[in-house]
């Protein structure tokens, strides 16, 4: 049977489109990586940091010393640097100027702007959908997923935007009483809410970053990852001398993974710093995925991470939402590690796209327990363990700033999924992302995590595009498979942890999820226990 002439001209446009959305995207992320690594703001006087943490101080100054301005202090235009100066910096008008920086990335026009460059992908996008005979992209993209189609996922995000924004609503109350209190003369704003937020959990559980972050030694919670790994699948990863194995930065290291029998199951690549040429944020990658296809391949896989470097000589120490990262990234890592599958494109990670974030999200939940925190959560200059009450509070501040992380992920999600929905409309991005989250009612002291220009999930690949709620998808099997545990004999039931590595780690993309989830969790996943995470519901 042969092709009719208009199939032919379909391939081949198909092909054309392919080839163009490449250099675009490419383009996408070169123009974030341009603004990230070429901007920054720069301050000619220490008291200018007031409020920041000693570390955060010496970053910035070696950050200035990296682009020529020894004497200076400067705050790189990455999310590892910005957050933290808005949590800490006490000159608001400082903290603006910073955020400001940070959300118009890509949206400034010049060479980087990328508002042209997402309307053509959007296009070609659209087109390629009706191509292969669907409706919109967001139809394509999600017919292999666990959703199966848009509806689904706008269902689930819609079923926790009004208790996000009606939490948000509660947090901003109690940051506008302590500006009120404080006599700042001020109505919160998004470059306010991470400041004020931090006074709130100090206020309210007598909890800050400051006085947890020395407890967070960098090493010491990389150990505390590998004891899970031991205890929940029998993983022991045991270093590698410098200079055994090639690595591409000096700063990487490299440790063998090994069964309780002693037989190698694959490598752990771990790059944690950031630095000047490295792209922002966190990730897992494989650089060989495990398979059997034509004899047993074992998979070689890396964490990378921009973790602000020590001192010479000091010890690295993170907050807590970087060792949450840690700990995240390291979930799909083990993803890879456990896969045992005879096919490389069935392998580890190679699963549905809103399936994938379900072993890193999980692994989260093991920072905070007792056994983790109590072990490695040691003071950088004391070495005293960190204080039970100091545990007991992190563990009631757990959905503390619930709202606000809800709606800046949702935003963004929702956006992402509206975007894809459109077909063969054109689209002006400024003009849609602003309507549409005026449509949404978004609080106007929070702003989408990762606004269209630099939105790298959906634009750097096709990767997350139509499909960044996959992370919140992703996240309801979490909270759902996380009580799994709590149901049973807590964190470390070795019965239900056999049944999430023969399930869901080992498989890979060679059965069903959702057949997968069910027979590890011997029922379909619900709602509720995402709500009741998020502390939306009275827990159980």
């Amino acid at each position: 049977m042969t092709s009719s002439p208009a199939d032919a001209t379909a391939k081949t446009e198909l092909a054309a489109i392919n080839q163009e959305l490449a250099t675009l995207h490419t383009a996408f992320s070169q123009h974030v990586l341009e603004e990230e690594n070429g901007t920054a703001v720069f301050f000619g006087a220490e008291a200018d940091l007031a409020g920041l943490p000693e570390a955060a101080r010496r970053a910035a100054a070696e950050a200035a010393e990296e682009r020529g301005q020894l004497g200076r202090w400067a705050i790189p235009n990455t999310r590892s640097t910005v957050e933290p100066f808005l949590t800490f910096a006490d000159r608001r008008d400082l903290r603006e100027q910073v955020w400001r920086m940070f959300v118009d990335r890509g949206d400034r026009g010049g060479a980087t702007d990328n508002n042209a460059v997402v309307t053509k992908i959007l296009a070609l996008r659209a087109r390629r959908a009706k191509l292969l005979g669907f409706a919109t992209h967001a139809h394509w993209r999600l017919e292999d997923s666990m959703a199966k189609a848009p509806d689904s996922a706008v269902e689930l995000m819609e079923a926790l935007w009004q208790p996000a924004v009606a939490r948000v609503r509660e947090e901003v109350a109690d940051m506008q009483a302590i500006a009120d209190a404080e006599g700042a003369g001020i109505t919160i704003a998004a470059w306010d809410y991470r400041y004020y937020a931090e006074k709130v959990r100090k206020a309210k559980y007598d909890l800050d970053d400051a006085e947890l972050t020395p407890y967070l030694q960098l090493d010491n919670l990389r150990d505390g990852m590998f004891l899970v790994a031991e205890k929940l699948f029998g993983l022991r990863l045991v270093p590698i001398a410098a200079g055994t194995v090639p690595v591409y930065h000096p700063d990487v290291r490299v440790w063998e993974v090994r069964r309780g029998d002693g037989a190698t199951v694959g490598l752990w690549y771990f790059d944690p710093f950031a630095r000047t040429d490295k792209r922002s944020g966190a990730w897992m990658s494989d650089y060989r995925a495990q398979e059997r296809f034509d004899g047993a391949v074992l998979p070689i896989v890396s964490n990378n991470c921009n973790f602000v470097k020590p001192a010479e000589g000091e010890r690295a120490v993170v907050s807590w939402d970087d060792a949450t990262t840690l700990f995240h990234e390291f979930g799909h890592a083990l993803h890879g590690l456990c896969s045992d599958v005879d096919h490389p494109s069935l392998s580890g990670t190679r699963v549905a796209r809103d399936y994938v974030e379900l072993p890193s999200q999980l692994l989260e939940h093991w920072l905070s327990t007792p056994e983790i925190l109590e072990r490695f959560a040691v003071h950088r200059d004391t070495g005293k363990p960190i204080p039970p009450d100091l545990v007991a509070r992190v563990q009631r501040a757990a959905t503390f700033g619930a709202g606000f992380r809800t709606v800046e992920f949702l935003a963004s999600a929702i956006v992402d999924m509206k975007l894809h929905l459109t077909g063969d409309t054109p689209i002006d991005p400024e003009r849609f992302e602003r309507q549409t989250l005026e449509t949404l009612g978004m609080p106007v002291e929070i702003v989408m995590r990762h606004r269209t220009p630099h939105f790298n999930h959906i634009f750097a690949d096709d990767g997350y595009s139509a499909g960044y709620y996959s992370y919140l998808w992703s996240d309801m099997l979490t909270a759902d498979a996380w009580e799994a545990f709590t149901e049973a004999g807590g964190p470390w039931d070795a019965a239900v942890a056999e049944r999430l590595r023969r399930h869901v780690l080992s498989k890979g993309n060679t059965i069903d999820p959702d057949e997968g989830y069910r027979a590890f969790r011997g029922r379909n996943p619900s709602v509720d226990a995402l709500l009741r995470k998020r502390g939306f519901a009275p827990p159980r």
